[in-house]
């Protein structure tokens, strides 16, 4: 991630950002937010008068807009985010477009901004430099290659020998596919480190047959045993270590260990907390060492409580119009119910020399605590 350019004033105002990486995409999902103003150069129709009686397709031209968030898609597939919104600058003020935010391109961000956000900026710019890392289980006649980022391992492809397909010819002909698809996914990739994983004695014979067949690969290679292939060999290779040995940090190493924890507190009735009322509790005592919340639950938080104060303005300002007053009328949305203000909670544990963490939602240890409510403690002692 590059910042071109940040003018804020008490974290109010704007950043320009380049996105260098899929992962950096990823980030801005969690960065904006709805009633955010996003600008950018983005490609919008132009009507044009015609005489004909089948109206020619409108031309696409190039604006520079400002629309203010209403939603946001992140394609992982497409490599590109996708945020819409109300026209607030430029061309057709006041209609709806999307900006579709690729790799490279330049977006501003006019917000104010929260300090677990700008963190989130600064930990891309310093992730953007560290070497790629992509793991290959090999198991008898399956192959399977994972790409790792910030939010967890993206499976790249697949390779599979033919069922019942047995002896020397058959190996060399799957190693030889296996090696392909390699290749091609640390293709241009010179700081592209490989991690060889898989059970038994298949993955050394794949080293040896790149050591003769693709050296370069080889050399950027290392090995490492698992009980698994797939997804899970993935997985098992993060707790191992595999990542944070060739990469000094590892997001995603980092938000497993600390789950695993988390559920050996759970197991022995130890110290921890999870779901939102039993760590709200922990927070009124003081005993949060390590909030571990899932991105989306913060963001649900973050939207939820901002409705809330839109719907407690809505409502007044309806109940000026009619003479009369309504109590805040609308403000009975999701945020209201829920009663957490997100930037309070966060703001609180740190206050109190806690630490906070914010899990991927894309990777297996969100996914466990989201499974267990989205926010979860590891806390300094053990309450009841």
């Amino acid at each position: 991630m590059k910042i071109r350019r940040q003018k804020l004033k008490r974290r109010e105002g704007v950043i320009e950002l380049v996105p260098e990486t899929l992962d950096d995409l990823w980030h801005l999902k969690y960065i904006i937010e709805n009633r955010d103003l996003v600008s950018a150069f983005t490609k919008r129709r132009v009507e044009g008068a015609t005489d004909k009686i089948r109206p020619e397709a409108a031309e696409k031209k190039s604006v520079h807009l400002t629309i203010e968030v209403s939603g946001m898609e992140f394609h992982r597939f497409s490599n590109r985010l996708r945020v819409r919104g109300v026209i607030r600058g430029g061309v057709d003020t006041g209609e709806y477009h999307t900006i579709n935010v690729e790799i490279g391109s330049m977006v501003g961000i006019t917000k104010h901004w929260k300090p677990d956000q700008l963190e989130r900026i600064e930990d891309a710019k310093a992730l953007s430099n560290r070497p790629r890392v992509t793991i290959i289980t090999v198991e008898s006649g399956e192959a399977e290659i994972g790409r790792v980022r910030q939010f967890g391992v993206d499976r790249v492809s697949q390779v599979t020998k033919p069922s019942g397909k047995q002896g020397g010819d058959f190996t060399h002909e799957f190693f030889a596919s296996a090696a392909d698809a390699l290749n091609k996914s640390v293709a241009g990739g010179g700081d592209h480190s490989i991690i060889i994983a898989g059970p038994g004695f298949i993955k050394e014979d794949f080293m040896e047959y790149l050591r003769s067949s693709n050296p370069d690969i080889a050399a950027r290679a290392v090995l490492e045993d698992t009980v698994a292939t797939g997804m899970p060999g993935f997985i098992e290779v993060l707790r191992r270590g595999a990542v944070d040995r060739i990469v000094q940090e590892s997001r995603i190493g980092r938000e497993t260990e600390m789950m695993d924890a988390l559920m050996r507190e759970i197991a022995t009735y130890g110290k921890c907390a999870y779901g939102t009322a039993e760590v709200m509790a922990a927070l009124e005592l003081g005993a949060i060492e390590t909030l571990l919340i899932v991105d989306e639950t913060l963001r649900n938080f973050r939207e939820a409580g901002a409705g809330a104060v839109q719907g407690a303005v809505t409502g007044a300002e309806a109940g000026d119009e009619m003479g009369v007053r309504t109590g805040g009328g609308g403000g009975e949305g999701p945020g209201a119910k829920s009663g957490i203000d997100a930037d309070d909670l966060l703001r609180r544990v740190e206050q109190m020399q806690g630490r906070v963490v914010v899990l991927s939602s894309e990777f297996e240890p969100g996914n466990r605590l989201d499974a267990l409510g989205g926010m979860a403690a590891l806390l300094r002692f053990k309450i009841e």
